[in-house]
């Protein structure tokens, strides 16, 4: 599965931004997706996630602010920014997992396939 990430930019803070993520090819093992941020010099983090049954769930530093959400029909995954802050600025990735072995799904550790990232800069 490929996943390719788009729709980062730059934006001033107060700002919004959505981000898609379309996959290759539709799988039905597909258990869960997410978004993930990296900033320069630090580890990257979880920001969102969404079960095959629609469940979300969010980091504490982007809820209320963000939102995930899937489109099935189009193989595509988004996540809606709002009220962007210069702290969220990073690379945002989305990533799938086929299997999920019970760990938290905010942890990278539980995903196998991830898309190249599509860069979000947000100025104060």
């Amino acid at each position: 599965v490929q996943l390719v990430e788009s729709g980062g930019g730059s934006v001033q803070a107060g700002g919004s931004l959505r981000l898609s993520c379309a996959a290759s090819e539709y799988t039905r093992n597909i258990q869960f997706m997410g978004w993930f941020r990296q900033a320069p010099g630090k580890e990257r983090e979880g920001v969102a996630t969404v079960g095959s049954d629609g469940i979300s769930s969010y980091a504490d530093s982007v809820r209320g602010r963000f939102t995930i959400s899937q489109d099935n029909a189009k193989n595509t995954l988004y996540l809606q920014m709002n009220s962007l802050k210069p702290e969220d600025t990073a690379m945002y990735y989305c990533a799938s997992a086929v299997y999920d072995d019970g760990g938290s799904w905010l942890d990278e550790n539980e995903y196998h396939y991830w898309g190249q990232g599509t860069q979000v800069t947000v100025s104060s």
